[in-house]
């Protein structure tokens, strides 16, 4: 019994490990790679928004719009997760 509850205590922190860089990654490359790093890319390669150039509308909004739906997805697969270990 107990080390059954301390397997599932490895797997739910490693998947939730796992989780959580891949959700900061992808904030990482929207709010600084995007708006920072490759801004004259994204603004040659990617469409406008409005009339304003990709790079400087996710340095504006569109990362905090990526940022909030992150915090969403979080949410759900921390739910995900805590379900399927403890059933």
């Amino acid at each position: 019994m107990k080390s059954e509850n301390s397997e599932k205590s490895r797997k739910h922190w490693k998947l939730s490990i796992i989780y959580t860089l891949s959700i900061l990654t992808i904030w990482f490359v929207s709010s600084y790679g995007c708006s920072i790093l490759f801004r004259d890319w994204c603004d040659a390669n990617l469409p406008k928004v409005g009339n304003v150039p990709f790079g400087f509308w996710m340095s504006q909004q569109g990362s905090i719009l990526v940022f909030i739906g992150l915090l969403f997805i979080y949410a759900i697969l921390m739910a995900r997760l805590d379900r399927s270990l403890n059933n």
